[in-house]
């Protein structure tokens, strides 16, 4: 569920939350996951107030009592006694009130009399455990901590609220589709059932199948479409050997500063970054995100592949220029930002007010010290070129002052926590799309009676979230209704 936005900005190492989101300057924050775009909408904040509650920072040591306050929101419309609590669960960016007023769980609450509360994740949004972004300070931000808070939240908010005997069911997407899953799996005594809609559950720290679905995701469109995308970028691949040719790159896409390749590191920032535009659109394609704020969801899978087909741009190239136009046209970007040293002073600077404190650089911290989900260009079958699982790794250490091996052995370490795909659990369900790169991480085949997956064909990252609308798939609007029929049954056991 969670976070961010579509051009420019700094971050592209993990996820566009589907939920929360950072504002549209910070978009490729959080690659491959979420996008909750921020929403500024006064009359959302003024229906659904923001309210606190005390946490622990650290809930694993009795002897440290540091508490922070945690944002969270309440919609109590649908509310019926005696009725369920449904708990979504915030990723990696601001809790975006918006989903306290739209969205398929709040029809879902509605059918079930269900009260609804929104838990705004540590370290993200307004949520601050801590002074700064410090790594030492970011030391407290884990999924683990996370749980925890929840299960606290989940506590507490029982007792004062008289909800002791109510069945709780957690939500999210993406990142917090994962903690949905891994809230149950670890506290069944406190939530009844979950639905972790395009959750990536197993870690790993190199992801090439993202891309290659990418691949299979513009070919399901065109199938010359991702062979012109990589035509394209081995072109631009070839040009770049060639200092000569940097003037004209410069102008071609609209740079706001002359290209300076003077590392690898260099190189594969400026690739990642262009291919970026490709990868986000993929993800969310014709999602329903407009009342999340989010801009540019009228360019869709279909757009990218009839911009690379058309001859009168010039050879493909030429067309791969005319996409990052498109894509800072819809954005409003005056230029583009492709500077690796910029992208570093960014994601070290650890103030609350910093450029990467939106979620950036919490979310890369949280692939480093957790998760991996490098999403390279080591696998042959997929359009890019030029963003190795090195440079990915090679940030941990410049942002972090985490080794290679340590990021090897913290997502080890998750997998023998939570399971990986081998969970043990039940009344989870596991939504994903088949064009959302992410369910390659995935659960999408039934693991038991009590642990079903809903794979949907032909659509995006958390697409059974978004309210619904007469355009949707026909198997988008099944899924739907599955998932509802499965509360239902859920909550007479």
């Amino acid at each position: 569920m969670a976070f961010q936005t579509l051009l420019p900005c700094k971050v592209r190492l993990f996820l566009l939350l589907c939920l929360f989101a950072v504002g549209q300057g910070q978009s490729k924050l959080y690659k491959g996951f979420t996008k909750f775009n921020q929403v500024q909408d006064n009359k959302q904040g003024n229906l659904f107030e923001e309210q606190w509650f005390i946490q622990k920072l650290d809930h694993f040591n009795g002897a440290d009592s540091r508490v922070w306050k945690q944002r969270y929101f309440v919609n109590d419309a649908f509310y019926k006694a005696g009725g369920p609590v449904f708990l979504m669960i915030g990723g990696e960016g601001p809790a975006n009130p918006a989903w306290m007023q739209y969205g398929t769980w709040l029809t879902y609450a509605e059918k079930l009399g269900a009260l609804c509360l929104l838990l705004e994740h540590r370290f993200y949004g307004k949520s601050h455990p801590t002074t700064d972004l410090s790594t030492e300070n970011l030391h407290f931000l884990s999924s683990r901590q996370a749980l925890a808070d929840l299960a606290h939240f989940r506590t507490v908010m029982a007792e004062t609220r008289g909800l002791t005997n109510r069945k709780w069911v957690a939500f999210g997407g993406s990142y917090p589709g994962s903690l949905a899953a891994w809230f149950r799996l670890k506290y069944p005594h406190l939530v009844h059932a979950s639905v972790a809609t395009s959750a990536p559950v197993h870690a790993t720290v190199n992801f090439p199948e993202y891309l290659e679905v990418v691949w299979r995701s513009l070919a399901s469109e065109n199938a010359e479409c991702p062979v012109l995308v990589k035509k394209a970028s081995d072109i631009l691949v070839e040009r770049l050997k060639d200092p000569k040719t940097y003037d004209n790159i410069t102008k071609d896409f609209n740079l706001c500063s002359k290209l300076q390749i003077q590392t690898e590191m260099d190189s594969a920032y400026f690739l990642e970054t262009l291919a970026g535009s490709f990868m986000d659109v993929v993800q969310y394609n014709e999602d329903n995100r407009g009342f999340e704020g989010v801009m540019g969801t009228n360019i869709t899978i279909k757009v990218l592949c009839s911009v690379m087909g058309d001859a009168s741009l010039g050879d493909p190239y030429a067309r791969y220029v005319a996409v990052a136009r498109l894509m800072m046209d819809t954005f409003s970007t005056k230029c583009l930002d492709t500077s690796f040293s910029t992208y570093i002073r960014d994601m070290t600077n650890t103030s609350w007010d910093g450029p990467a404190a939106g979620g950036g650089r919490q979310w890369v911290y949280q692939t480093c010290s957790e998760f991996g989900f490098y999403q390279s260009t080591d696998s042959p079958n997929q359009p890019f070129t030029g963003f190795p699982l090195a440079y990915q790794v090679k940030q941990c250490a410049d942002f972090y002052n985490i080794s290679a091996e340590q990021v090897a052995e913290a997502v080890a370490q998750t997998n023998e926590y939570y399971g990986g795909y081998d969970i043990r659990s039940s009344r989870i369900v596991f939504p994903n799309g088949s064009i959302d790169p992410w369910h390659a991480l995935g659960i999408t085949q039934d693991i038991a009676p009590d642990l079903p997956a809903v794979f949907i064909k032909g659509t995006a990252h958390c697409a059974n979230m978004y309210p619904a609308r007469g355009e949707d798939l026909p198997q988008l609007s099944l899924a739907r209704d599955h998932i509802y029929v499965l509360l239902q049954q859920w909550m007479k056991q």
